[in-house]
C-alpha cells in the first residue's frame, strides 16, 4: 500500500501525537467512528467506572480526529447540545464531526418547511464554530434510482447546498455515470461504502466528486444485513470485526480519494461492542505506518490491538 501523505493535519493527526493539533491541510484523511452513545462500549472503549466529569466524546477525541454524530439521523441536534458537544472535543484543535441528515430528509417524501428549520439549527450551531466536516444524505437500499427519486435527491441537494453534503447510496442502480456528474455539478460528496454485497448492493469504490472524500464501512454481517425477524437483536448488523487483510483495501483507497479531495472521512459503522473504534485504529496505523494510542480497556478486549499500540499497557498482563 501506499504511503499516506506525510503532513501535519493528515492522516497522522489520528495518533494524537503532536500533530493531532495542527492546523488542518489539504487531503486531510480523518478516520473515526459513528457515534458515541452505545451502553455495550463501556468496558470495551471506555472505563467501566467512568471519572467524575467523563465524556465519551471527549475521551474519543484523545484517540481521533473525527466522530460521525449519528443521533442527528433520529432526531434533529438540539442547538446547546451542539455547543457543548465543540466544548467537549475542544482539546483537540484537528476535530472535526460529521452529521447524519434527520431520516425526515431521506426516508420521508415529504419533509416540512419547519422541519428544516430544526435541522438547520444544530447544524448551524457546528458550521459556526467550524466543527462541521460533513453532512451525510444516507439514503437506504430500497432508495432505487428512478426519475422521481433522482428528481427528490437533486431537490435535496438543492436544499441544503450551503452545507458540505455527502449522498450514501446503497442499490447499485445508482452506480451510474449521470449520477456522479450530478454530484460533481451540486459540488456534492459520494460515499464510498463497505457493505455485505448480496444482488444489487453497491459494491465498494473510490469515488470523488467534491472536496469532500467520504467513507463508510458497516461490516459484512451476510447473515444478519437483511435480517427483519424480531428474534435477531438490532445489533447483530454491525457485529463484525474487520480482519487487517480486510482493512488494508481501503487504507489503499482512502489514500487515492486524498489525491482528489481536500478532505477525507472514514467512517467504521461496524459498532457493536466497540469493533468500528478497533478498526478506525488499525486503519490510523495503516495510514502512517505507525503506531497509534489505543485506549486503556479496548487493548485488553482486543489483542489484536497489542501490535499497534504505541504505549505500554498501564498494567502488567499475566500472558
Amino acid at each position: 500500500m501506499r504511503r499516506a501523505r506525510k503532513q501535519s493535519g493528515g492522516a497522522e493527526a489520528g495518533v494524537r501525537g503532536e500533530s493531532a493539533s495542527a492546523p488542518v491541510k489539504s487531503a486531510n484523511i480523518r478516520v473515526g467512528p459513528a457515534g458515541w452513545s452505545y451502553a455495550d462500549w463501556v468496558g470495551y472503549a471506555y472505563p467501566s467506572r467512568k471519572p467524575k466529569g467523563f465524556h465519551e466524546a471527549t475521551y474519543l477525541a484523545e484517540f481521533f480526529d473525527t466522530i460521525e454524530i449519528n443521533t442527528s439521523f433520529y432526531n434533529p441536534i438540539q442547538p446547546d447540545h451542539a455547543g457543548l458537544w465543540v466544548e467537549r472535543v475542544s482539546a483537540n484543535r484537528n476535530f472535526v464531526f460529521t452529521a447524519k441528515m434527520w431520516q425526515k430528509f431521506t426516508h420521508d417524501p415529504s419533509p416540512s418547511g419547519e422541519d428544516e428549520k430544526q435541522v438547520r439549527a444544530g447544524f448551524d450551531v457546528l458550521r459556526e464554530e467550524r466543527k462541521l466536516g460533513a453532512v451525510l444524505l444516507q439514503f437506504p437500499f430500497s432508495f432505487h434510482r428512478t426519475s422521481e427519486t433522482t428528481r427528490y435527491l437533486d431537490g435535496m441537494l438543492k436544499r441544503f447546498a450551503d452545507y458540505p453534503l455527502v449522498v450514501e447510496v446503497r442499490h447499485a442502480t445508482w452506480n451510474v455515470p449521470e449520477v456522479f456528474e450530478l454530484l460533481r455539478e451540486r459540488g456534492v460528496g459520494f460515499c464510498n461504502i463497505d457493505q455485505p454485497v448480496i444482488g444489487r448492493s453497491m459494491e465498494p469504490s473510490a469515488q470523488v466528486t467534491a472536496p469532500v472524500g467520504y467513507v463508510r464501512l458497516h461490516g459484512r454481517r451476510y447473515d444478519t444485513w437483511f435480517n427483519d425477524e424480531g428474534t435477531v437483536p438490532s445489533f447483530e448488523r454491525y457485529n463484525y470485526l474487520y480482519s487487517e487483510e480486510e482493512l488494508r483495501p481501503w487504507a489503499a483507497r482512502a489514500v487515492d480519494i486524498a489525491e482528489a479531495a481536500r478532505d477525507v472521512f472514514v467512517i467504521t459503522n461496524n459498532h457493536y461492542q466497540a469493533k468500528g473504534v478497533v478498526n478506525a485504529l488499525q486503519l490510523i496505523s495503516m495510514l502512517t505506518e505507525s503506531k497509534v494510542r489505543v485506549p486503556e480497556p479496548l487493548r485488553i478486549q482486543y489483542a489484536e490491538l497489542e501490535k499497534i499500540a504505541s504505549e505500554e499497557p498501564k498494567e502488567p498482563r499475566l500472558f
